[in-house]
């Protein structure tokens, strides 16, 4: 996407000791986690257990009633906005835009203007998989190429820090698995540090270098499990059943 002079800055991103209160739920308490440089962390935890929560306080969208949420270093919410770029569960495409206006509309967002976002966002199609797609509706593409498109609006300004809200949580077990298969490839093209949130644990441990185990609400971490497996990813593997079968049993734990 970018040449090697342009390519984002690697960052890393950190919680410290971090709880963060509702009116009626404590959502975090006390979770302490980090993500180096070009990792990809999932998380994983039941329902209600503050997941998107700690997305939202990466992205500087809440702050936490206490300890230290930090993206390269830096605690602000500005900042810590500044250096994300958000991608929720939902694709949220403009049914009035076609499948390349909506995702050059991140490049207007920063200010360019609509021609030449266009422009920047086009050449991009095809390693997307989306090539003669770029004129159509999102109306007509399907649950995976929207996803796509999703995704490219996402990685188009450059940001370094990645964060993934169940990215393929609305898909099909097969179109899935496919786009599983195909943002490992996207990320091995475009390396960031990812902060991946997801109920599946066999995503998981397809995608992360770590995978995070939460408790029930109030979250907290109660195991970080290392995925030491050969690119790409074989789920069939004994080794893979063996790691997931880890996340698993802390989940039930």
């Amino acid at each position: 996407m970018q040449t090697e002079a342009e390519a984002p800055a690697m960052e890393s991103l950190s919680f410290a000791n971090v709880t963060r209160r509702y009116p009626r739920v404590t959502a975090l308490e006390g979770v302490d986690l980090s993500v180096k440089p070009r990792e990809v962390l999932a998380v994983v935890g039941p329902s209600g257990c503050g997941k998107s929560t700690l997305l939202e306080l990466v992205a500087g969208l809440q702050e936490p009633d206490d300890g230290t949420v930090s993206v390269g270093g830096a605690t602000g919410a500005a900042a810590r906005r500044e250096a994300c770029a958000y991608m929720p569960q939902r694709d949220l495409l403009l049914p009035w835009r076609d499948a390349l206006g909506n995702a050059a509309l991140a490049l207007e967002c920063q200010g360019l203007g609509r021609a030449e976002a266009r422009r920047r966002a086009e050449p991009l199609f095809e390693r997307f998989g989306l090539a003669e797609f770029e004129d159509a509706p999102p109306a007509e593409l399907s649950g995976g190429m929207r996803q796509r498109v999703a995704f490219l609006r996402t990685l188009l300004p450059g940001r370094p820090v990645l964060l993934l809200d169940e990215p393929f949580g609305a898909l099909d077990s097969i179109t899935r698995a496919s786009m599983q298969r195909w943002l490992a490839g996207a990320l091995e093209h475009e390396p960031r540090t990812v902060l991946l949130v997801t109920h599946d644990t066999e995503e998981a441990v397809f995608l992360a270098d770590r995978v995070a185990v939460l408790s029930p609400r109030p979250g907290r971490v109660l195991a970080e499990i290392p995925v030491d497996l050969r690119r790409p990813r074989d789920v069939t593997s004994p080794e893979f059943t063996a790691v997931k079968r880890n996340a698993l049993e802390a989940l039930a734990a």
